[in-house]
């Protein structure tokens, strides 16, 4: 099998395995007990809090465990506006669902940022609207999960604390990927996932300027300076302490190997007739590319792969199933019928040239059984 859906998740790393064991048999003290199993996991639980933090250099008083991502994305959106009632939030018109099913969710105007044909935000009009409407917070993700396409998130950070509006990005397919810092990028919140970068899943993380207001979805024993309540997943942050702590210790060679192999990627696909790779003219995450294939209906596309034993996805993961066309392809204007024949290439530390070079080759087969490629390049018989 070649696995090329890394930004749907990533296998568990051997290491961070090893790093939980214990916290599943031995060590199965609930955190806030006072005797020793208990203070145990707590120190391990605080451990984790440490390597986070230093991933994304925050400080570990800001980082805030959760379930993942998607209720990171929840507690941000929904825990501000309980605390802040009331005032209008903007989100980015390619958000991933959970921030903009969450957004929808509240009971206060929301307005969508717009994308240009490179799905990148249009910052001229962040700012008009930031002058016409009295926006409170803007959430604007780092880097996109289906293009890949990185957003200027600390430009847009200066225009808000101009503003005195809030920031929060969900930095969940960047972390790992590329250099993060919560500090420099300027934002008051930001939102972490495990899975997507080889630790376990079911844990996340949301990283929370100390000065900010926000009130909890859960509440119960106070847990997490009281913003998310619940006994601690211990050997899960334990995993995703240690998942995080190699990230930043390999970015640098996990970026170079990821950069080789997009780049034969792209010079592989290029050089199909009619295949479209979309957010090709802006910086984008080094493992991401997304592409349409005239004619072929994406979620046929993917199938027709697993059959080769390749796997790919038509989009985000949360959204794949349902055989809609990309939100986020249709907010860049690309064509409904286009949009349909999208297919996500993710790639990760474990792939090959091998494994793209397999993928061209079953890429290019299927293109042949469907007719495109004589379609496209014309009969040879003529």
């Amino acid at each position: 099998m070649v696995y090329l859906d890394y930004n749907a998740t990533t296998p568990v790393d051997v290491q961070v395995v090893e790093a939980m064991l214990p916290f599943l048999r031995e060590i199965y003290g609930n955190p806030s007990a006072v005797y020793r199993l208990g203070r145990l996991a707590r120190d391990a639980i605080e451990q984790a809090r440490v390597q986070v933090a230093a991933l994304v250099n925050a400080h570990p008083a800001q980082v805030i465990f959760t379930s993942g991502g998607t209720e990171a994305n929840n507690l941000a959106l929904k825990g501000w506006a309980k605390a802040n009632p009331g005032k209008a939030i903007a989100v980015s018109a390619v958000e991933h669902a959970s921030v903009l099913e969450a957004a929808h969710a509240l009971a206060t105007p929301v307005y969508s940022l717009p994308v240009d044909a490179e799905g990148r935000i249009r910052i001229r009009q962040v700012e008009e609207l930031l002058e016409r409407e009295a926006i409170g917070l803007i959430s604007c993700m780092l880097a996109n999960n289906e293009t890949g396409v990185l957003q200027p998130v600390a430009e847009l950070a200066k225009i808000a604390q101009a503003k005195g509006v809030c920031l929060h990005t969900d930095a969940v397919q960047a972390v790992g990927r590329i250099p993060v810092d919560f500090s420099a990028l300027g934002v008051q919140m930001m939102s972490l996932s495990s899975h997507k970068l080889y630790g376990p899943k079911g844990v996340g993380a949301l990283i929370v300027d100390c000065s900010l207001g926000l009130d909890p979805l859960l509440h119960g024993g106070g847990q997490e300076r009281g913003l998310r309540a619940g006994t601690e997943n211990v050997a899960g942050i334990v995993g995703f302490g240690k998942a995080a702590e190699m990230a930043a210790a390999l970015l640098p060679e996990r970026t170079r190997h990821l950069c080789a192999l997009r780049e034969r990627l792209e010079d592989g696909l290029l050089k199909l007739p009619g295949v479209v790779v979309f957010g090709q003219n802006a910086e984008r995450l080094p493992n991401t590319v997304f592409i349409g294939v005239p004619g072929i209906d994406g979620e046929t596309l993917v199938m027709a792969l697993d059959k080769k034993r390749i796997e790919v996805a038509s989009g985000s993961a949360c959204a794949s199933s349902k055989g809609q066309a990309s939100h986020v392809l249709l907010a860049m204007g690309v064509e409904e019928a286009l949009a349909k024949s999208a297919i996500r290439i993710s790639l990760g530390k474990e792939n090959t040239e091998e494994d793209i070079a397999c993928f061209l080759s079953a890429l290019e087969e299927i293109m042949r059984d469907f007719g495109k490629l004589e379609e496209l390049y014309g009969d040879s018989s003529d």
